[in-house]
């Protein structure tokens, strides 16, 4: 009898190795690698069976493939369906993360309570009772959910193929084991494994399945990398737990934009949808502040940042950034004292994007450097305006995406001008806001950006 070699595994991204290995050679992890006995006889049995129970013997030619419209099914949750790109699609596999605590079971329990069929809410980490709780707790007693507290995936979907939901929810996927691997619930194999089957029914069966996946320390999905690209979809739930509002935000989207954002406002009772603008408020006009719109998939949104410059304490100035990366913020720094004429050097720099959110948008470019050079020179900026422009090394300023439906965005809220690339402004534009075309940092080096209102030169 020949003795099989055993096999061994990375925990981070499921890269298999002949031996064991202090550090990953995939992606660098310590400690990652483990033995997982039987896992990669069994996972390729597996394989060959999918594809002997594929529903597509033979290549279909793509003349004869028949399509039509994609009905969605709306889930009760208006940002949520922002998100998803309308609602949901018949079979759509949907990958929900977030850090613990923030509130993706009380989302999940929502959409359950929304949906217009029966419901199977599948839990490995929640008893019914604790499910029953927090449904009484946010009104979410809805007679159509099924409560299934169980780890076996197996048995979770012969559940599934008894009850017929319009709905399958999973929570969560690290929770989950099959009998045929040996290895513990929550490895990169189990985790991959149960997610094939569960994906694999929810298309045979054209009903929509949400994974809830936890996140590892630096904010990533835990799990491999291959469990993202099986999904349609894949959510991520953020927010701080001590503010009021959570962001979900679509990463990958098959049927749908993605990068699109919902706001949610977590109240006692749940989750709120929060329609409008929540991260502007319209306070009194000080020094170092400066209103831009983002754009959050095709959702603009309108944040005030906040720049504090003050004398360096120590002898190396510091850079600090919260809601914007940090060596954009030192190169905007860099452009606003080169080519701007505003000191900055030998000065602490602190930039705040109010409201918690995180942009990368590169049209907030020209709204950091204006309240860098009104908390600089302690002037308050021109009220009710607008600042869009991506801003470059030499100090021009260059065309944004999508702008004028930032101006639209601007015009509901209340702003009467907006300070705009000159590069790339269309002709005959019809702006709901008066437009200031700027070239690049000269009016920033003549100060008429802090004169209380800006005049066309």
């Amino acid at each position: 009898m020949v003795k099989s070699s055993p096999v061994f595994e990375c925990t981070a991204c499921g890269a298999r190795v002949p031996r064991p290995m202090g550090k990953c050679g995939a992606c660098g992890g310590f400690g990652t690698i483990e033995e997982v006995r039987g896992a990669l006889r069994k996972d390729l049995s597996r394989a060959r069976s999918a594809f002997a129970q594929s529903s597509y013997q033979d290549p279909v030619s793509l003349a004869d493939v028949a399509v039509s419209d994609v009905d969605r099914c709306a889930t009760g949750l208006l940002e949520l369906d922002r998100v998803l790109g309308g609602g949901v699609v018949p079979g759509m596999v949907v990958l929900l993360g977030g850090e613990p605590g923030i509130g993706k079971s009380t989302l999940v329990l929502q959409w359950a309570a929304a949906c217009g069929g029966a419901v199977l809410y599948a839990s490995g980490e929640e008893s019914e009772r604790q499910i029953k709780l927090r449904a009484r707790r946010l009104g979410a007693e809805n007679p159509a959910i099924h409560l299934f507290a169980e780890t076996d995936v197996r048995r979770i979907l012969e559940a599934a193929e008894t009850m017929k939901p319009a709905l399958l929810l999973v929570d969560s996927i690290q929770t989950l084991f099959d009998p045929e691997f040996e290895s513990s619930a929550g490895s990169v194999s189990q985790v991959r494994g149960c997610a094939t089957l569960l994906a694999r029914w929810a298309k045979t069966t054209g009903t929509p399945l949400v994974l809830v996946g936890h996140v590892t320390k630096d904010g990533t999905l835990a799990g491999p990398k291959v469990l993202e690209h099986l999904v349609d979809t894949v959510l991520a739930f953020e927010g701080d737990r001590h503010h009021h509002h959570r962001l979900l935000r679509a990463l990958k989207n098959r049927f749908g934009a993605a990068f699109e954002l919902g706001v949610f406002a977590m109240t006692e009772h749940g989750l709120v949808p929060v329609d409008g603008n929540p991260f502007f408020l319209d306070a009194e006009p000080s020094p170092g502040c400066a209103a831009t719109v983002v754009l959050s998939g095709t959702r603009p949104v309108v944040v005030e940042i906040q720049a504090l410059v003050a004398s360096a304490g120590l002898g190396i100035p510091r850079r600090t950034a919260l809601g914007i990366d940090g060596q954009r913020l030192a190169m905007l720094c860099a452009v606003a004292e080169r080519r701007g004429g505003i000191q900055l050097h030998d000065r602490d720099v602190y930039l705040n994007v109010a409201g918690g959110l995180e942009i990368e948008d590169p049209a907030a470019d020209l709204a950091v450097i204006a309240a860098l050079a009104s908390s600089a020179l302690g002037r308050v900026l021109a009220p009710k305006t607008l600042f869009l422009g991506e801003v470059g090394l030499t100090g021009e300023v260059r065309p944004v995406a999508q702008l004028p439906l930032r101006l639209q965005e601007g015009a509901r809220l209340g702003f009467q001008r907006a300070a705009v690339p000159r590069l790339g402004l269309e002709p005959g534009l019809k702006a709901p806001l008066e437009l200031i075309p700027e070239r690049g940092m000269e009016r920033m080096r003549s100060k008429s950006w802090l004169l209380g209102k800006l005049e066309e030169e």
